[in-house]
């Protein structure tokens, strides 16, 4: 068995990002950009006011207050969208509202909350100073400037920026397509009759849901029966058919563990199987040669039960994906230490990926382990938002030590 970081380090190594590609701003969410944006144009593009009220020459109102207010001349009206081109002069103001255009000699804009407007004027109650309340060309972005890296995963902020600066399109890496093969006779679809002998298919859904949470809608599923030909076939479907396959179940050294033979007889590359970590130890990973596209097809052989499913999906594929949608430092920043609320026990010789919920007690954070730790209990794993890593070489992590835990976010990277 090899330990968890040197199995990372090997999927890493042997994991690329998808080729450009270039998509509309409604298919941008959740892919990640394959280049820097650029400023296209100056933001804001214009002078703008922040807010409505009034537009002034500073020199007019520098002797306003509460209790004496400044009569000035409104020449007009300036909404967002019209072209400014009133002119304002000494003794007179411009009405104007957010996002509308400061036109010339307008060097500042009090708010409508300090003004009155009386028969063709108005009544300044505050003073104001050069800029005031006017965002100005170029404040946040000069045009040519960097804006965003490569690397980043599109968010709806990003979006918005993007359109903001006049993209319609933008240059981002494709997403892989995903197959999730089940395997296993005793496997029976939710909502059907369930036979003595026989349990309900958890990890097809589960797995398409984990890929789909990560903003990744191409995932296809495939059952294979515990017989051989019949696993071959169905995994070479899914190879045929997706950049990336994730088996669950068939993986260890039983009598009808048909999936890594079936892989090797497909050209699949085996790189590492068996991984000193708990739960999860039969993981399997091996890479495909795509010799028509000159890039290597990914292949996960993940446990059978649905926690150990679920838990190296999250410490093992997600990362994988992560980097083949270009997301710079997949994981970076995802652990951090806090305090360890209850004692914890293990065997020595595995890295265990305990189930945690962390919360905040007495005001500083502190995490518990759930009930259930055993590896087909998806209770414990639906109440985590954490795991606790807890180290190959320790046998016991006592009660108000600060333990290494990682957020467990189904949707983030």
């Amino acid at each position: 068995m090899i330990s968890y970081e040197e199995a990372l380090t090997i999927i890493f190594a042997n994991t690329e990002a998808l080729p450009k590609t270039r998509q509309r701003l409604e298919k941008l969410l959740d892919s990640v950009l394959a280049e820097p944006v650029v400023a296209a144009m100056d933001l804001p593009s214009f002078d703008n006011s922040a807010v409505d009220g009034f537009g002034v020459r500073v020199a007019d109102v520098e002797k306003a207050a509460s209790g004496s207010p400044v009569k000035l001349s409104v020449k007009g009206v300036i909404r967002a969208g019209d072209e400014g081109q009133l002119r304002v002069r000494e003794g007179t103001a411009c009405k104007i509202l957010t996002g509308a255009p400061v036109p010339p000699g307008v060097e500042a804009v009090v708010m409508k909350e300090f003004c009155q407007e009386l028969n063709g004027h108005v009544l300044v109650a505050q003073k104001a100073r050069q800029g005031d309340n006017i965002r100005r060309r170029g404040g946040e972005f000069l045009r040519g400037e960097a804006v965003l890296p490569s690397g980043l995963r599109i968010t709806p902020p990003v979006v918005g920026l993007l359109a903001n600066l006049g993209y319609s399109t933008f240059a981002v890496h494709r997403k892989p397509r995903v197959a999730v093969v089940t395997t296993g006779n005793e496997l029976v679809k939710p909502g059907r009759r369930l036979l003595p002998g026989k349990i309900f298919d958890s990890n097809s859904y589960a797995l398409k849901a984990a890929v789909a949470a990560l903003g990744i809608d191409d995932c296809l599923t495939f059952h294979a029966a515990e017989d051989e030909s019949r696993t071959r076939e169905v995994l070479a479907r899914a190879l045929a058919s997706a950049d990336v396959v994730i088996s669950a179940g068939g993986v260890s050294v039983g009598d009808y563990d048909f999936v890594k033979g079936a892989l090797e007889q497909l050209g699949v590359r085996t790189l590492l199987w068996k991984i000193a970590i708990k739960p999860g130890k039969p993981v399997y990973f091996g890479t495909l040669v795509d010799k028509l596209r000159r890039r290597r097809k990914c292949v996960f052989g993940l446990p059978g039960n649905p926690v150990s499913a679920l838990v190296t999906f999250n410490q093992f594929v997600k990362p994988a994906l992560a980097k083949m949608m270009g997301i710079s430092a997949p994981g970076a920043g995802s652990v951090f230490m806090v305090t360890l609320k209850k004692t914890i026990r293990k065997k020595v010789g595995r890295t265990e990926f305990v189930r945690g919920v962390l919360k905040t007690e007495n005001e500083r954070l502190v995490v518990e382990a759930t009930a259930g730790q055993d590896s087909h209990m998806l209770g414990g794993l639906s109440l985590a938002n954490v795991l606790i890593h807890f180290p190959s070489d320790i046998e016991q992590l006592s009660q108000g030590e600060p333990v290494l835990v990682e957020f467990l976010g189904w949707n983030n990277f």
